[in-house]
Order: structure tokens, then C-alpha cells, then sequence
């Protein structure tokens, strides 16, 4: 069984204490303990939001420096020889881990106190006592502060020891090892790692699963979630399966499970096998009729309301204590949806006030009677998410679970099931979730959206789903760069999308022809002296740096048009640079009375040296070589980056979206087919998103590029507060002070119901 110790390099005091005992049982049996550092003051730990370090052992988790030292004691003997080294780790948790001058002062005093004739803190040589206080002096800022200007006033015999010890290997290599981590705080952005092992995976034997439900369409934090798991079941060279998790009709259909297939493999997944939960509805409903047998579960007609309240404040339902034979009952009238046994619901019999709230009695089974999409009317009760996942985990033979972590107060309700059914119990294993600035994950959220119509669909272009991304231009390649960078990493942030469209950037700027676009609003014509009075065709490369895309045609007349912001620009006898032909003089500059630029006249100067000309402008001759398109631009559909518990989503709505400029484009990009990736010179990259009809003109959406004017929220133009939709109803089904941050959930992939 291997063991994890997760350090987090901001607390105060960091546990060093932990980390140096756990160097020094590796140096006793090497690769004994794993030590991974998470940017914060504190770490993702069952139960608790404040702790400081976790020390993770198969299915156990430690979080006190007592209990972390005493168990990574347990691999070295030596650690733990003398009796006394219980009650200084005691000492530990209960006089050093506070930031009180006073009260560190008298335990400051206690130690110096204690080390008049010893040499180390219990027995003759450094024990996880040593290594447990030393360490918490060394990462306490208080310390710190005293040792380094009032050294003296600590004592001369604590002094000596603490620089005794400072200077033990293990101690040595855990302040190496948390200042290279610290180092990496810079950096902590969006790039993690995948070089790391599943706790107990043996080469041949793995089984991931990548588990989503057919509710909606697979976004990025699918995409993630699917990658990781294909990714540790081809290290292991073990086996992937894609379990569709159909357990609630009311939501599901086929068409999204096709829609999920067709995405995973777009993105290179593919599952060796295929399943659905619903295969195993009849085992299911078994284990339903055992765990009320066993009188581990109950059958509750409490309405809905009072039930979410009676959770909330640890009140016990009054059919908690109902007979078996009761139970039994009950769930046959909701197997067969009678008018009784539709207000019912089974509930596991967990706890009533346990304070991890997963724990107070789940709902595991409720009545459905909407046709199941496979399997018709056979059924009227579907097991919940939180039951099923753990059965078919089990009875699919899934060796590692992978979700994330922010489901980490569910996974104790996972091994009860396992344990109250007696079954298998796989390795929970979970990464951090991936969350975007003004971006949304919940597929509840991302329907609300379609549903009032404020986009066209899950293809969206302004939605993060695979669908929506891949119209706005994002290549797969990209994505799973992308992804693969991110690696399996704890640490849960919200990220910018820039580092996402800069590495797409890469991917497709060498394979990108070029064409030229000029707006049609206020356009200026332009007659250019000494250019072919009869217009010539000439052949241009498509990519000046890949000759391998071939090229264009490319019309020279002494008629052209430019764009009004290129035109108000020149000044009277300045030399430019027209793109793809050479330079030319202003000679005429003709406006409005509104300033605007009506007509201008060039003198063509072919010999002029490009690289002298501040302004290089793009140009067309017109004619019948102009093509009208439309270019398309679209903001984030959300005005505020990260949305905090409370916020209503009706009030950060950006109220326009979508941006349309009508232009005109050079021929060549009629042989352009839907779902190219081109670049419009000096307007950037686009997509066709749609080619001409006789009825309407080719459209362009415009792709990122990872910089920061292409990156920018249009809504910051109103310092990010835009007017709020009041018009719009918020989702139904949304607590309204239960919203959570961009992403609440990446869905029943990642372990919610």
C-alpha cells in the first residue's frame, strides 16, 4: 500500500516536521512515502477545510502532525524508540500550532527547559519527536522572526539542538524540498504533471472508468477527466472503460450519448469497452432489496422540503426506525410507482449529524416513471449516481476511481456502500477540477442558457463544451497539449483561457494560408497612379513561411480599396507599404464633413525599401474578384470572472455577446470549406464557420490568440458590470445563494448525482 503526504507550501507553520520524517523513513525503505507540495495555506483533506498537511494511506487520511508523524514513524522503528516521543507530538498539535507570541514564549521555554542535559527531545538519538517540533519552529513565521533577531532570548539549549537538527539530512532535504516548491509558486498556473503513480497499480491490472451522463455534451472538464483516465490505463497497460451513467431518464437522451461518443473520439478516446449503468439495474435493484434487509437503509415519504432541512440541521427522519418488513413494503410500491410509493424515496442509513454532510442519510434509490431511453417502461425506480457508481465500479472490476477532488466529502459515503453491500472497494483517486474565468461547467447552467435563448445551442461558440470550442477554432491537438500540460495536479484554480489559445496559436499558425479581409463600413477607394490600368493577376504564396500550402491569386489594378481606419492614418507625401505589392506616395487625401475619408490617391513606388514604412496596410482591387462574408466576434457570457456564493447569475449576464462586421474578402477563400482555420492579415485568425449560399455570404468566426486584446472581456469597457438581464428568470432548480464559482460541478463524470 503506498502512502502520499501533501504539504501545502503557504501554511503557517508549514509541516516541515511531517516532511522530515518522512525523508527520513524513505532513507530506512526508499520510495516508502510519496511527497507532493500544493501551492496555498492549506490542503483538499476529507473533513477538513483548514488543514495544513494530509498524509494519505490506502483508504486512510491523517491530518494532525501527531497522527502524520506517528503513522510515518511506523516505517522507521528508530523514529518512535522512545515512549515519550507520543506526548511531544501531543505537544505539538496542542502548544506550537498557534500564532499566540505568548503562548509559543512558554512553550518555547518548556523546550529549553527540557534539553538542559539532553541532546535530543526523547531518547539518545533524533526520534519523530525532534524532526516534529524542529519542523514546526522552522516553518512558523514567529520563530523565524525571534530566532533570527532575539536568538539568544530562545535559550542556549534549545538553539543548539534546533541547529543540530537543522542540520540532519532529513531535515536538510525537507527545506530543499518545500524552497524548490515555493520557487514554483510563480508558476503555479495551469501546468501540473501526469509522471506520477496510482496509489497500488500494478502494470496489466489497472481499470479506469470515465463515466459521464447522457444529459448534455462533453465540455473541456469531460475532456480532462476522459484524457486522465485513458492516459493511466495505457501507462498501466490496463483497460478503459466508457460507462454511460443512465440513471436518470427525466434528463437523458440518446442523441446526446451519440453526441458524447462522436466528441471522445474526435479527442482520440477510446474506451475498450462500452457499458451503461442500466446494464446492471436488475443487480442494482438486488443490492437495494439487501442493504434494507441488513436494515441499512429506509423508505422515506418525507416531502422533499423538509427533508433538505431535517439534513441541514441533523434532525432524524420519523421513518428512520421503521421495521424491515415496512421497508420492504414501501419499496415495492415504489417499484411499482403507486400513488404512495411515488412520494417516496430509499434512503442509505448512514448517519443523521455526522458533520460531513454527504453522510446524512443520501438518497439512494427514488421513483421515476419517465420511459427509460433503453430501457422503455421496464423500470419505475432508478438508483442514485451515489449508489450505483460504487456497485458497477466494483462489479466492472474498476481498480481506480478518478474524479475530483472537490467531490472529497463524498468519498467516504463511496466505501460505505461498498462496505454495507460487502463488496469490492476500488481506489479512489482524484485530480483537480478545471475551471475557467467567465465560463461556466454545469450542465445545468450551460442548459439554462439554451433554454433562454441566449445562445443558438451546445455548439455554441461562447460555450466551453468540445463542440462549442472546436467551432471557435480550438484544434484537438491543442486541447490535449493542453490538457496533458495541466497534468493530474491538486491544486484547484481558475484559470485564463489565454495559455489554452496561445498553445492553439502555435498549432495553427504554420498551417494557416493567408488571406485579406477589408471592412465594408465607411470603405475607401483608392486610385494608385502607375499600377496596370487593365487589372493583373498575379500568384502569391498563401503562406509566405509554407510554401507547401500553395498558392493564391492576387488581383493588381490601379483601383483598390482600403479600410477607413488604415486610410485616416496617411498623411499627404508619406511613403506606405501596400501588403503582398510594394510601396506607394500619398498624394491626395479627400474627406466629409464629418472628417471621414472619402477617396485617397497613391503613386505607385515599387522601388521603395518595405522595411522603411511605418504603415503596411492591407488592400483589394474591386471587382468581381470581391467576395462579401460576414466576421464573427463573441464576448464571454458571463460579466465576472468567478461567480462567489450568493451571486444571482442574472446579474452578470453580458448583455451583448456577439459581434458581426460585414467585409469584403479576396476570391481565393471560396475554395475554403466549412471548418478551415485561415488567418485574415493584420485581423487575425478565423474559422469558416459557414460557406457562401446563394442567399447569404460566407461567415468567419474569429479565434483567439492567447493575447490579451483577444482575451479581454468586451464588457470591461463597463468596468465589468454590465446592465442586468432582470428579463430573464434564473434556473428553477438553482439554490439562489448556492451558486458556486464558475465551475460547481463537472457533472456525474466527476461523481455528483
Amino acid at each position: 500500500m503506498s502512502t502520499t503526504l501533501i504539504v501545502a507550501t503557504q501554511a503557517a507553520p508549514v509541516a516541515l516536521g511531517a516532511v522530515a520524517t518522512a525523508n527520513r523513513a524513505n532513507a530506512t525503505n526508499p520510495n516508502a512515502v510519496k511527497i507532493d507540495f500544493v501551492q496555498g495555506k492549506n490542503v483538499d483533506a476529507q473533513g477538513s477545510k483548514t488543514a495544513t498537511s494530509v498524509l494519505k494511506s490506502g483508504s486512510d487520511q491523517f491530518t494532525s502532525t501527531k497522527d502524520i508523524v506517528h503513522a510515518l514513524a511506523k516505517l522507521d522503528p528508530t523514529l518512535t524508540s522512545s515512549a515519550a516521543v507520543d506526548e511531544w507530538l501531543a505537544f505539538v498539535d496542542e502548544q506550537l500550532q498557534t500564532t499566540d507570541f505568548k503562548a509559543l514564549d512558554v512553550a518555547y521555554k518548556k523546550i529549553n527547559k527540557h534539553l538542559t542535559l539532553r541532546s535530543y527531545i526523547a531518547g539518545y538519538e533524533p526520534t519523530a519527536a525532534d524532526f516534529a517540533i524542529w519542523g514546526t519552529m522552522k516553518g512558523s513565521p514567529i520563530f523565524g522572526k525571534i530566532y533570527k533577531s532575539k536568538k539568544e532570548s530562545l535559550g542556549d539549549y534549545l538553539t543548539r539542538w534546533f541547529d543540530h537538527v537543522s542540520e540532519l539530512p532529513a531535515a536538510k532535504l525537507a527545506v530543499d524540498l518545500l524552497t524548490r516548491a515555493q520557487d514554483t509558486k510563480a508558476k503555479a498556473s495551469d501546468q501540473g504533471k501526469l509522471e506520477i503513480g496510482l496509489d497500488d497499480a500494478h502494470m496489466g491490472s489497472v481499470v479506469t472508468r470515465f463515466p459521464p451522463e447522457p444529459s448534455g455534451y462533453l465540455h473541456i472538464g469531460h475532456a480532462k477527466a476522459a484524457l486522465l483516465n485513458q492516459y493511466f490505463a495505457q501507462q498501466y497497460k490496463g483497460k478503459l472503460i466508457i460507462r454511460f451513467d443512465d440513471t436518470n431518464p427525466s434528463k437523458e437522451k440518446v442523441e446526446f450519448e451519440e453526441s458524447i461518443k462522436e466528441d471522445l473520439a474526435l479527442i482520440g478516446i477510446k474506451g475498450d469497452v462500452v457499458t451503461h449503468t442500466s446494464d446492471y439495474f436488475d443487480k442494482i435493484y438486488d443490492l437495494a432489496l439487501q442493504i434494507i434487509k441488513s436494515g441499512d437503509a429506509y423508505v422515506d415519504d418525507t416531502d422533499q422540503a423538509t427533508m433538505r432541512d431535517q439534513r441541514m440541521n441533523g434532525i432524524a427522519s420519523k421513518n428512520r426506525d421503521l421495521p424491515i418488513e415496512e421497508n420492504l413494503r414501501r419499496f415495492e410500491e415504489m417499484k411499482n410507482a403507486t400513488e404512495f410509493g411515488m412520494t417516496c424515496c430509499l434512503r442509505a442509513k448512514i448517519s443523521v449529524d455526522n458533520p460531513n454532510k454527504a453522510m446524512r442519510d443520501p438518497v439512494i434509490y427514488r421513483v421515476n416513471v419517465t420511459p427509460h431511453h433503453y430501457t422503455g417502461d421496464k423500470y419505475k425506480v432508478y438508483p442514485t449516481y451515489d449508489f450505483a457508481c460504487p456497485i458497477v465500479d466494483s462489479i466492472e472490476g474498476v481498480t481506480h476511481a478518478l474524479r475530483t477532488n472537490e467531490y472529497r466529502d463524498r468519498n467516504p459515503q463511496y466505501y460505505w456502500m461498498l462496505d454495507a453491500l460487502k463488496l469490492r472497494k476500488p481506489i479512489i483517486w482524484d485530480f483537480s477540477r478545471i475551471n475557467f474565468v467567465y465560463t461556466l461547467l454545469s450542465k445545468r447552467k450551460l442548459q439554462w442558457f439554451v433554454d433562454q435563448g441566449l445562445v443558438t445551442g451546445w455548439d455554441d461558440p461562447r460555450f466551453p463544451t468540445v463542440r462549442g470550442i472546436r467551432r471557435r477554432g480550438m484544434t484537438i491537438e491543442a486541447l490535449k497539449q493542453y490538457i496533458i500540460m495541466q497534468g493530474a495536479s491538486q491544486n484547484i484554480l481558475t484559470l485564463e483561457w489565454d495559455k489554452l489559445w496561445s498553445l492553439n496559436k502555435k498549432v495553427i499558425d504554420p498551417i494557416a494560408p493567408r488571406h485579406t479581409a477589408i471592412a465594408k463600413e465607411d470603405v475607401v477607394k483608392c486610385k494608385i497612379n502607375g499600377a496596370p490600368v487593365k487589372a493583373v493577376v498575379e500568384d502569391r504564396p498563401k503562406h509566405k513561411k509554407n510554401p507547401e500550402l500553395g498558392s493564391k491569386k492576387t488581383t493588381l489594378s490601379d483601383h483598390i480599396i482600403l479600410e477607413q481606419e488604415d486610410a485616416a492614418s496617411f498623411e499627404l507625401n508619406e511613403e506606405v507599404t501596400l501588403m503582398d505589392w510594394g510601396n506607394a506616395f500619398v498624394r491626395d487625401i479627400k474627406k466629409d464633413e464629418s472628417g471621414k475619408v472619402t477617396s485617397v490617391e497613391l503613386d505607385l513606388h515599387l522601388e521603395g525599401d518595405f522595411k522603411k514604412t511605418k504603415k503596411k496596410v492591407t488592400w483589394l482591387s474591386y471587382g468581381d474578384e470581391l467576395v462579401d462574408v460576414i466576421l464573427l466576434d463573441f464576448d464571454y457570457l458571463l460579466t465576472k470572472k468567478k461567480l462567489e456564493e450568493g451571486d444571482e447569475i442574472t446579474d452578470f449576464i453580458t448583455p451583448v455577446t456577439e459581434f458581426k462586421d460585414a467585409a469584403y474578402a479576396d476570391a481565393n477563400v471560396k475554395d475554403l470549406k466549412h471548418g478551415d482555420i485561415m488567418q485574415f492579415e493584420r485581423k487575425g485568425y478565423y474559422c469558416v464557420d459557414a460557406v457562401a449560399t446563394d442567399s447569404s455570404p460566407a461567415k468567419f468566426i474569429h479565434v483567439p490568440d492567447g493575447k490579451a486584446t483577444s482575451m479581454a472581456s468586451k464588457a470591461e469597457d463597463n468596468k465589468g458590470a454590465a446592465t442586468p438581464a432582470k428579463t430573464l428568470d434564473a434556473p428553477s432548480s438553482f439554490p439562489k445563494k448556492a451558486l458556486k464559482a464558475a465551475t460547481d460541478a463537472v457533472s456525474k463524470v466527476l461523481g455528483s448525482n
